[in-house]
């Protein structure tokens, strides 16, 4: 049934389709294009031209480019105000009840170099350990629970590579994430804390020939041959979406972080199955569950979250990164636009990465991401296209990010 007004109007809806990391910088191979202006996307294309296009700031000054801040930011919570640290929100997804003593770690299990023989001088080759299956990693992640877990550190299993410690009584040190030192000697990255430490060391002696990494190097796969630690914090607090928009909300990720951030603020997680993080995740069966909450389970709000592009952003794959930004556009947008249009739904859609990840840093960056909004209700007529160039030269620029919000449901 659709819902109905008091005016006797349909109701709005509204969705944010989030492309993580999809912002780049302009690249050589592409003449200065960036992968969002080369990949060949009809529907942005279409929807440019009936949209605001323009520049929003989702990182607020002095603190970490991180999809944690960032998309905090973008779905209305001001980090300054609400962020206590990326893994609180991963624990709440997977259940963890934190004790207000608590301090939790994302436990990453990535690749690092053999050759050397000391573990300080080993480089890591991949943050990710090639998007590990999480039944593979869960086996590797519980022979590393039988070595080192003990009363004061627990161990978490969450989604392929991203899993948790949570330390009892701990201390929120400062950590290094592994995808900003790719490539380098990891000895000058590795905790000041000597426990953390040393469990990251023994990580690689229990991982390094277990038979699931044996196989995996026969198959040309990287190694899942260690541990690592980052993104400490306590216990957060985040008020209710509902309470604070008047919107009943759902999260469609496959990231624990996310699906963390939905739990805090009493929205509903929609999992899909084959949605995985990946490249190769199931776009199309994320935009359909967008889809029907909007359209036959009563939610006001969806926000489509697609790791997909900041993956290949950390690849420094330029190629991948731009099929992603495609996959976006045929398999989520198109899908997510056509269906509401059938369904004759007023809505308004957002479109926007929560920050940049350069393919030629390979990591995070803090610079102002381009964003998209169409209104179906509305006439706008545009030249411009969706990319970061044109929403730099629209003037449109929106210097908080949490207020984006209220900016979508028509509050500012």
């Amino acid at each position: 049934m659709v819902p109905i007004s008091r005016e006797g109007r349909k109701t709005m809806k509204y969705v944010v389709v989030l492309g993580d990391g999809m912002a780049d910088y302009p690249i050589e191979e592409l003449k200065g294009g960036t992968p969002l202006s080369a990949a060949n996307t009809p529907m942005l294309d279409e929807l440019a031209k009936m949209s605001e296009i323009g520049l929003v700031h989702t990182i607020p000054e002095g603190m970490a480019p991180g999809s944690d801040t960032a998309n905090l930011s973008v779905i209305g919570y001001d980090p300054k105000q609400y962020y206590t640290g990326r893994s609180p929100l991963e624990a709440l997804s997977i259940g963890v009840d934190m004790k207000d003593t608590d301090v939790a770690l994302r436990c990453n299990i990535v690749t690092v170099t053999e050759e050397e023989s000391s573990y300080e001088d080993r480089t890591i080759l991949d943050h990710s350990s090639g998007e590990i299956s999480t039944e593979d990693a869960a086996i590797l992640l519980e022979a590393v629970r039988k070595e080192l877990e003990t009363d004061i550190c627990k161990f978490y299993v969450g989604t392929s590579y991203r899993h948790l410690l949570i330390w009892d009584r701990g201390e929120v040190v400062e950590l290094t994430p592994p995808h900003d030192v790719l490539g380098q000697r990891i000895g000058e990255h590795l905790p000041k804390d000597d426990m953390l430490r040393e469990m990251m060391r023994k990580s690689y002696d229990i991982l390094n020939e277990h038979p699931i990494n044996v196989e995996r190097a026969k198959k040309g796969l990287n190694k899942a041959n260690s541990i690592w630690f980052w993104g400490a914090g306590t216990r957060p607090a985040l008020s209710s979406f509902k309470e604070k928009y008047g919107k009943k909300g759902v999260m469609i990720s496959a990231v624990d972080l996310l699906k963390g951030i939905a739990v805090g603020a009493d929205m509903t997680n929609i999992t899909v199955e084959g949605a995985n993080g990946g490249l190769n995740t199931n776009y199309e069966g994320k935009a359909m569950a967008a889809v029907k909450a909007l359209t036959e389970d009563g939610y006001d709000f969806a926000y489509i979250h697609v790791e997909a592009p900041d993956e290949m952003g950390h690849q420094g794959s330029l190629s991948k990164k731009i099929q992603s930004i495609e996959n976006l556009d045929q398999k989520v947008i198109k899908i997510v636009k056509e269906n509401l249009d059938k369904s004759a739904e007023p809505y308004r859609m957002l479109v926007l990465p929560d920050h940049p990840t350069p393919i030629a840093i390979r990591t995070h960056c803090s610079d102002p991401v381009p964003y998209l909004l169409y209104d179906s209700t509305k006439k706008v007529e545009s030249e411009l296209h969706y990319n970061e160039a044109d929403a730099k030269e629209s003037g449109n620029y929106i210097a908080q990010g949490h207020d984006m919000m209220d900016y979508l449901f028509g509050n500012k």
